[in-house]
């Protein structure tokens, strides 16, 4: 469980942006997902400010998000020009204050190097070296692939895809069907007030039956929030607190080098 220190410091980069969506119905039971099983009539968002997409960080972070092959399976071909993309990415991250706060505080715990070009380097071995995934017999993944962008599974089964700014840009082109959220009883019904998201949906003809992803952060939260726990914890979930959310988050390692997939998941909404 993280110390006072970490819980102020994922406190201090807690920022939301302007958005508005539309929960609609709960989604469906896992149990014979299909199309025709749709809680949701409407698209998932009604609003988004789109004028902070020209930020920096979320240009470089869009950049990225047409650079994979969706299907495991399919190796990876990583181009010089995506190579680029990957590090300025980094490097507009890097010099955020978000960033910063994530590297001095590795630094302190001796878990990242403090000169910043190795700090990258270690950045870049983690989320955006490639590796070959259950069954595949040539890379075809990665943490960053997986998390933020989405795969799929066999042609039917989304995996990963655990972003809000994807999800977005993918149902602003026609990509998602919204199904409708989810919830337990500790989550509330999902509201514009709201910045966590359990739902289902649709996508390159395959289905993620259950999902769980912020809504409104930033690409330099989630990012320093995903590597802090990969390298503070060797658990699977670390439990960390958000403004009025308790929150896990969970985060498979593979190999021990690479994240194979993280992602938030709400135990406690604190205002319900």
């Amino acid at each position: 469980m993280p110390s006072m220190h970490e819980k102020k410091l994922l406190n201090t980069f807690w920022k939301f942006l302007n958005f508005c969506f539309m929960s609609q119905g709960k989604a469906g039971d896992l149990a014979g997902f299909a199309d025709d099983n749709d809680g949701a009539g409407l698209p998932l968002f009604t609003f988004v400010d789109e004028n902070i997409f020209k930020k920096e960080t979320f240009l470089a972070f869009i950049s990225l998000l047409d650079n994979y092959e969706s299907d495991t399976g399919e190796p990876e071909i990583v181009t010089p020009e995506e190579e680029l993309e990957n590090h300025k990415f980094l490097d507009s991250i890097i010099k955020t204050p978000t960033m910063k706060m994530a590297h001095r505080y590795l630094v302190r715990k001796h878990l990242s190097p403090e000169d910043t070009a190795d700090f990258k380097k270690q950045l870049y071995h983690i989320w955006f070296e490639l590796y070959a995934r259950r069954g595949a017999s040539k890379p075809d993944s990665s943490g960053f692939e997986h998390v933020f962008v989405g795969e799929t599974r066999g042609g039917r089964t989304v995996i990963g895809f655990h972003n809000w700014i994807q999800l977005y840009l993918q149902e602003k082109l026609g990509h998602i069907d919204y199904k409708g959220y989810r919830v337990n009883a500790s989550s509330p019904q999902p509201d514009e007030n709201k910045h966590m998201l359990a739902l289902q949906f649709s996508w390159k003809n395959g289905i993620k039956p259950k999902g769980s992803i912020f809504i409104g952060v930033s690409p330099e939260f989630e990012f320093a929030l995903y590597t802090l726990c990969f390298l503070t914890s060797p658990n699977e979930r670390v439990k960390v607190s958000f403004s009025v959310y308790e929150v896990e988050i969970v985060c498979h390692h593979y190999n021990q080098k690479h994240i194979g997939t993280t992602y938030p998941v709400l135990v406690k909404y604190l205002n319900a």
